[in-house]
């Protein structure tokens, strides 16, 4: 009869449902661990370790210092910005001078130019090595760039006016030499920036000439035909090897249109204005000079 029994309890009790099963082995094994050994429960510690023991740490102190020195480098960009807008605006003004020129005033002239460029390389040229001198300044050349191609510009032009020379790149970081702190990397001008600022400058000997030929300096343009025609052939040859990204795909077309304008008005003057050489020149400002087309 207790045989009887026991199974039928056996048996009531695996018919019970899932819930209730669950439930009484969850209490068998809570009252097994309570009567076990006890773990100790987990706990955040509030004392704060070592910044050099912390990975996090570590992480947030290197990105600290590269914030600083992309702001460093920034700040730095913007005053090399200045520098070069100062610098360009002062070199137009030097080019500008020495469009003044005429037969009677050309020592004048380009003796005020001369001292113009010296104060440009004295003052900004020199605030802009200050600035870049002893650094990895080839990472700003594109904040500094429009100012020395500008500066190599108006050099170029004084010196062919001067001596009817080119002045090449040695010369020009032979000048800015003296700027630089012996101790420290000097800031020298690369040959990019060089050959961009003598592509602008042959637009500037256009204009040149055509002044010459209507001041009756017949011989006068036709070297700088010649001397514009040589720094074309000889880019021609240096420009295909350049980087793509440059503008001096851009500056050989206007080149070329320069050299083209110079060669036209020398033409025009000895063929179809031969019979009005005498007049060239005159202060008579009733004559003109016919056959030379209008190049204002």
């Amino acid at each position: 009869m207790l045989h009887n029994w026991a199974s039928l309890q056996r048996h009531i009790h695996l018919m019970a449902p899932k819930s209730h099963r669950i439930r009484q082995l969850a209490a068998a094994a809570a009252e097994s661990t309570m009567q076990g050994t006890s773990k100790k429960p987990r706990s955040i510690s509030t004392k704060a370790p070592a910044a050099a023991d912390t990975p996090s740490s570590s992480m947030k102190d290197s990105f600290s210092k590269y914030a600083e020195y992309l702001n460093q480098l920034n700040d730095k960009r913007e005053r090399v910005v200045k520098a070069s807008r100062d610098i360009t605006m002062n070199s137009k003004k030097v080019i500008f001078q020495v469009h003044r020129i005429s037969k009677n005033n050309k020592d004048e002239v380009l003796e005020k130019a001369e001292k113009d460029l010296s104060a440009v390389k004295d003052h900004y040229i020199a605030r802009l090595v200050n600035e870049l001198q002893g650094t990895d300044f080839w990472k700003l050349r594109h904040a500094y760039s429009p100012g020395i191609q500008e500066y190599v510009e108006a050099a170029t032009l004084c010196k062919f006016c001067t001596t009817g020379t080119l002045l090449n790149l040695d010369e020009i970081n032979a000048m800015l030499l003296p700027l630089s702190d012996p101790s420290r990397e000097p800031l020298q001008i690369n040959i990019l920036d060089y050959i961009l600022g003598l592509a602008d400058l042959t637009g500037e000997l256009m204009r040149l000439a055509i002044g010459r030929i209507s001041d009756g300096e017949l011989e006068y343009a036709e070297k700088i035909c010649r001397f514009v025609r040589e720094i074309y052939r000889e880019l021609t040859l240096v420009a295909p090897k350049m980087d793509d990204s440059s503008d001096m795909k851009t500056k050989m077309d206007v080149m070329l249109q320069s050299v083209m304008k110079i060669e036209n008005a020398c033409f025009s003057v000895h063929v179809r204005g031969s019979e009005y050489i005498p007049l060239i020149g005159s202060d008579d400002a009733s004559y003109t000079l016919l056959g030379v087309p209008n190049f204002e």
